[in-house]
C-alpha cells in the first residue's frame, strides 16, 4: 500500500472517529453493568464492574496464537513507569502514561487523535513512594477523567481532549497523590489517593461527573478525637487505636488502587492501605487493630455510608496493604451459590469473602507466609507467629513489604473457574528504626531501611537475585488451592488478561508479553517488547477484528529499587501502546544500544566518609536510585554518572539543578557534608563496577 493511500485511510479513520465521539459516545451505568455482553470494547478499568478482566472474544485462541504479532504501535514520551489499562469506546483508546498524561489513539490503527498533559510539578516526584505512574482514566458520557499525581481530578471532552472541569481532591499542603484509574458509579467519579509513606490520612471521594463537585467522602482512619468523628464508623474505628496521638502521624489507610461495585446490591468495595508510620509499636503503642488499615471496606455509592469491613491484616506492622486488585464473581461452594469477592492482598493469603455481608468463607497462603501460621476460620483473623516482629531484632519476612501480590491485577476466567495471580516470591528483612522521628515532608515509615543493603560478596549476591522471582499462579478459589504455576524470571511482572480463547495473557519483567493456556499453563506463544511489562494487557473487536493490546513500559517500586541490568528495563526506550493481531506485520525498531560505563574519578581513601555515605544513600536515596546503587535504568544508574554530573554532584543534590526531572534539591535534610559522604560512597560503588565489567570485557 502506498504512503498516500495510507495517509488517505487514516484521514477518513480520523474523520468518522470523531463523527463517532461527537454522536455516540455515551458510556453510562447500564452499558457498564452489560458490558458482559459486549466484549468488543473495554469500557471501565477491569472491563466490568466486577473486575474480573475476563473477555468472551476468542478469534485469538490457543489454536493460532502462534499467529499473532504487532499491527501497531505508539511510542511514549517517557522511559518512567507506566501501568494504565487502557479503555476502548467507539473506536478509540484512551489511556495514560508517565506523570498523568493522557492519550486519545485511533484503536485500528493507532494514530494519535489527541493528547493532554496536565503538567504536573516534577517536583512532586519527591512525594511519590512508587515512581510517576498512573493505572489510567475513566470514561462517562462524552467525558474521560484522570487523576493527577498532585491530587486533581480531571473531566476531559473526549472529542478533543480539552478540560471541562478540574477539581483539587487534596489539600495541596499535604503530601498526597493519585496514581490509581477513577471508577464512574452512578453519574459520581470515585477517586483514592496515596501518600501513607508521608504521613497523611486515607479517603475515598465522589465527585458530580458534570461539575465536580464533591458529593461525599469517606475517611478510613480516625482523625483527631477533639474535633470529632465524622460517622459512626469513625468513631468505631478510634476504639482500635491505642495510646499515641495517631492522628499526628496522619494513620495512612490511603485507598490508592483497587475498587468494585456490585449493582444489584448496591455496594461499592474499596481496598485501603498501610498504616503511617509503618512500625505498629510507634502508630499505636497501646495495642489494637487499627481500622480501617489494610481493609475490604464497602460502601453506599449514593452517600459513601459505611457498610460492612473486613480487616485482613489487624495492627498492620509490614506494610501489607489490601488495595491490591479485587474481584467479584458468583461461585459454588459446599453447593450454594455464593456472591463472593476474592483478593490476593501483600500479606500472601487469598481470601474469598461474602459480599452481601463481609463474612470469610475460606483464606489460604498462596506464597510462601511466615509473619502468620493461617488464617482462623471461625474468627477471620490471622495467627500471628513471632517470625514477624522486629521490634527488638532484624526479622526476615515472607513475604516482604512488596508483597506476595502487589497492584498487578488478576483475572477470573468463569470458564476454567480460575483466577490468575502475577505472584512473586520476595523477603525482606525489618528492623526498628531506633532513631524514627516524624517528618511531615519525609518518609514515615519507622522502620530501618540500611539493613536492605545487597551483600557485597558475588557469591551471595548471586544466591540472593536468585532467590526472587516471580511466578504466574492459576489459583482455584473454591478448593483454595494451586492448579498450575509458571515461574518467571523475576519478581514484579504484569496484570493478567484472560479470555474464552483458553489463553491467559502476561506481561513480564524481562520484556515479553507470552500467552498460555488457561486450563494447563503451557507457554503458546511469547513476543519480547524490549522493555518490562508491568501493566495489563486488554482485548477489544472492530470489525469483527480482535485486537489484543499492552502498554510496555517498566516501573514501580520494584523496578527502582532492584538494580535490574539495563536491559530488563526502558533504559534508552520510551514506553510504547503495542497493539496485536492475527495478521499484523509490523516490526520494532531495534533497541538503541546501552550506554558504555564512563570511567569513574579515582575512589575516596577516607572510609569513614564512604561508610557515612553508605548509611546515608540508603536513608535517602535508595527508594529511587536502588539498592546499594544499583539502578533499574527507569532512574538514573549513579553508578554511571558521566564526568560533568560529577562535577555538579552538589548542586544537584541540595541545590536542585535537575527539579525539572523531578530531583528536588535535599538541602533540608542534607548538608555539604552528608552531600560529599554519598558522593563517595557513589564513586566507591562506581569503581567497583567499572572493575567488573572491564574484566568481563576482557574475558570475552
Amino acid at each position: 500500500m502506498n504512503l498516500l493511500l495510507k495517509n488517505l485511510i487514516a484521514c477518513s479513520c480520523f474523520f468518522l472517529i470523531s463523527q463517532t465521539l461527537a454522536l455516540e459516545f455515551d458510556v453510562n451505568t447500564d452499558q457498564i453493568i452489560e458490558a458482559n455482553k459486549n466484549s468488543n470494547e473495554w469500557l471501565t478499568h477491569g472491563r466490568t464492574y466486577s473486575e474480573q478482566r475476563y473477555s468472551s472474544l476468542n478469534q485469538i485462541n490457543s489454536d493460532n496464537i502462534k499467529n499473532l504479532n504487532i499491527e501497531w504501535f505508539y511510542d511514549l514520551d517517557s522511559s518512567r513507569g507506566h501501568e494504565a489499562t487502557p479503555l476502548v469506546i467507539d473506536g478509540i483508546m484512551f489511556t495514560t502514561g508517565a506523570w498523568s498524561v493522557v492519550y486519545a489513539n485511533n484503536a485500528v490503527t493507532g494514530e494519535l487523535l489527541w493528547k493532554y498533559d496536565p503538567k504536573v510539578p516534577r517536583e512532586k516526584a519527591y512525594y511519590l513512594c512508587c515512581d510517576a505512574v498512573n493505572r489510567g482514566v475513566a470514561a462517562w458520557q462524552g467525558k474521560v477523567f484522570v487523576g493527577t499525581l498532585d491530587g486533581r481530578l480531571i473531566a476531559l471532552d473526549a472529542k478533543d481532549g480539552s478540560v471541562v472541569w478540574e477539581t483539587m481532591t487534596v489539600d495541596s499542603f499535604e503530601a498526597y497523590s493519585i496514581t490509581g484509574a477513577p471508577r464512574v458509579i452512578k453519574g459520581k467519579v470515585i477517586i483514592g489517593n496515596g501518600g501513607a509513606e508521608f504521613g497523611v490520612r486515607g479517603y475515598v471521594s465522589a465527585y458530580d461527573v458534570n461539575n465536580g463537585n464533591m458529593l461525599w467522602r469517606f475517611f478510613t482512619v480516625p482523625g483527631n478525637p477533639e474535633n470529632g468523628f465524622e460517622n459512626a464508623a469513625m468513631e468505631m474505628a478510634a476504639e482500635t487505636w491505642k495510646g499515641s496521638e495517631w492522628w499526628k502521624f496522619g494513620g495512612g489507610g490511603t485507598v490508592w488502587d483497587s475498587m468494585a461495585y456490585d449493582p444489584d446490591l448496591d455496594i461499592l468495595y474499596i481496598g485501603t492501605g498501610n498504616g503511617s508510620p509503618w512500625n505498629y509499636k510507634v502508630r499505636s503503642p497501646g495495642g489494637g487493630d487499627n481500622l480501617f488499615l489494610s481493609s475490604i471496606v464497602a460502601l453506599k455509592p449514593d452517600t459513601g455510608d459505611y457498610v460492612w469491613h473486613y480487616q485482613t491484616t489487624p495492627g498492620d506492622n509490614w506494610d501489607y496493604t489490601a488495595t491490591q486488585h479485587i474481584i467479584l464473581a458468583d461461585l459454588e461452594i459446599d453447593g450454594k451459590i455464593r456472591k463472593v469477592l476474592m483478593q490476593a492482598p501483600k500479606n500472601g493469603f487469598f481470601y474469598v469473602l461474602d459480599r452481601t455481608n463481609g463474612e470469610l468463607l475460606s483464606a489460604e497462603n498462596y506464597v510462601k507466609v511466615t509473619w502468620a501460621s493461617g488464617i482462623d476460620k471461625e474468627t477471620g483473623r490471622p495467627i500471628k507467629t513471632n517470625l514477624g516482629n522486629y521490634e527488638k531484632n532484624a526479622v526476615l519476612l515472607f513475604p516482604g513489604a512488596l508483597g506476595g501480590h502487589n497492584w498487578m491485577p488478576m483475572s477470573f476466567n468463569p470458564d476454567t473457574g480460575l483466577v490468575y495471580i502475577p505472584a512473586q516470591e520476595l523477603y525482606m528483612p525489618f528492623k526498628k528504626d531506633e532513631n524514627y522521628n516524624y517528618d511531615k515532608k519525609g518518609w514515615n515509615t519507622a522502620v530501618d531501611f540500611t539493613v536492605i543493603t545487597p551483600p557485597k560478596n558475588l557469591l551471595q549476591l548471586s544466591l540472593l537475585v536468585r532467590s526472587v522471582r516471580g511466578r504466574l499462579s492459576a489459583w482455584d478459589p473454591v478448593e483454595q488451592k494451586e492448579v498450575w504455576k509458571q515461574y518467571l524470571t523475576l519478581p514484579w511482572n504484569g496484570g493478567i488478561l484472560s479470555t474464552s480463547g483458553n489463553l491467559v495473557f502476561q506481561g513480564t519483567s524481562d520484556g515479553e508479553l507470552v500467552a498460555y493456556d488457561a486450563s494447563t499453563g503451557e507457554q503458546k506463544w511469547s513476543k519480547n517488547l524490549q522493555t518490562g511489562i508491568v501493566a495489563a494487557p486488554i482485548t477489544y473487536s472492530i470489525n469483527g477484528k480482535q485486537y489484543v493490546t499492552v502498554v510496555a513500559g517498566y516501573g514501580g517500586v520494584f523496578a527502582l529499587q532492584a538494580g535490574l541490568p539495563p536491559k530488563y528495563s526502558g533504559g534508552p526506550i520510551n514506553a510504547r501502546i503495542v497493539t496485536f493481531s492475527l495478521d499484523g506485520d509490523i516490526q520494532l525498531p531495534q533497541r538503541p544500544a546501552n550506554i558504555n560505563m564512563p570511567k569513574p574519578p579515582p575512589p575516596n581513601e577516607d572510609q569513614a566518609s564512604i561508610a557515612r555515605g553508605e548509611v546515608l544513600y540508603h536513608l535517602e536515596c535508595h527508594v529511587c536510585h536502588g539498592a546499594g546503587a544499583m539502578g533499574g535504568g527507569v532512574i538514573s544508574d549513579l553508578r554511571y554518572m558521566t564526568k560533568e554530573t560529577h562535577e555538579k554532584f552538589e548542586a544537584i543534590t541540595l541545590g536542585g539543578l535537575y527539579i525539572e526531572k523531578g530531583m528536588v534539591g535535599f538541602a533540608r535534610r542534607l548538608n555539604e557534608q552528608n552531600a560529599e559522604d554519598i558522593h563517595a560512597y557513589l564513586i566507591q560503588r562506581a569503581n567497583e563496577t567499572y572493575f567488573l565489567e572491564t574484566l568481563n570485557s576482557a574475558l570475552k
